[in-house]
């Protein structure tokens, strides 16, 4: 919203300097009384809060006790997102690591017992400090298998070592099974008969582009399982 600015040459009041003192002293008066005595206005907008008089100009949200509500958009922290069977979703093709330009995605692949073709992360860890939010990983992963729409941002802590989440810490969230899952179209033996037709039966397509997103998860505990502590910085993702 632009403001006019007033061009005009300084009058006689003006230029005589103390008169505009007192008048700024007298504005600064008001301004503090109204804050004062006057109940706040919560809207952290302040193109749209309502002025005048009667009204504080106070708009501080007393964060933490006050949040902000973030934008249905907000890129929150990430999560691994697990099938019906509690397993990830990710299939450790390191493509979320070569995507990320801040390289603070590590993975270790495992092969899947008595399934050469499918893989897992035996190891995959995300150090949130060097995360620039850029969702580039979300973008890349072809199996939906990282996201960030839990809504929320890191906690702070006072060690490093708190800001790094491997895979326990960050598999949580609802569970996503779509019909085109490779695990489901072709025999695997590492899914016993009956969750893997438990599966088949809650598969869903896949969505739309500019489908509405799965609500985000409810908050874990601040305490779930971490990193090692004192564990050196992860390195960028093997290709």
């Amino acid at each position: 919203m632009p403001y006019p600015i007033d061009n005009r040459p300084l009058d006689l009041r003006e230029r005589m300097y103390f008169p505009e003192i007192i008048r700024g002293i007298g504005a600064l008066t008001g301004h503090f009384l109204r804050n004062l005595f006057f109940s706040r206005d919560p809207n952290p907008d302040i193109l749209a809060r309502p002025r005048g008089f009667g009204r504080s100009d106070n708009v501080t949200v007393q964060y933490p006790e006050e949040k902000a509500p973030y934008p249905p958009g907000y890129r929150g922290l990430h999560r691994l997102v697990p099938r019906e069977d509690g397993r990830p979703r990710c299939v450790a093709c390191y493509m979320c690591a070569a995507a990320c330009p801040a390289q603070c995605i590590y993975i270790e692949a495992g092969e899947v017992e008595g399934d050469p073709i499918e893989k897992y992360p035996v190891v995959f860890v995300i150090d949130e400090l060097r995360c620039v939010v850029c969702g580039l990983c979300v973008e890349a992963c072809p199996k939906d298998a990282i996201r960030m729409d839990t809504g929320e941002h890191a906690p702070p802590s006072t060690e490093r070592a708190a800001q790094i989440w491997d895979k326990a810490r960050l598999l949580r969230g609802p569970s996503v099974n779509y019909q085109y899952d490779p695990w489901l179209r072709r025999a695997a033996p590492s899914i016993p008969p009956a969750p893997r037709a438990a599966l088949t039966a809650s598969a869903r397509p896949v969505p739309a582009v500019g489908a509405p997103a799965a609500p985000p998860p409810t908050p874990s505990p601040r305490g779930a399982a971490g990193a090692p502590r004192g564990g050196p910085r992860p390195p960028r993702g093997r290709r």
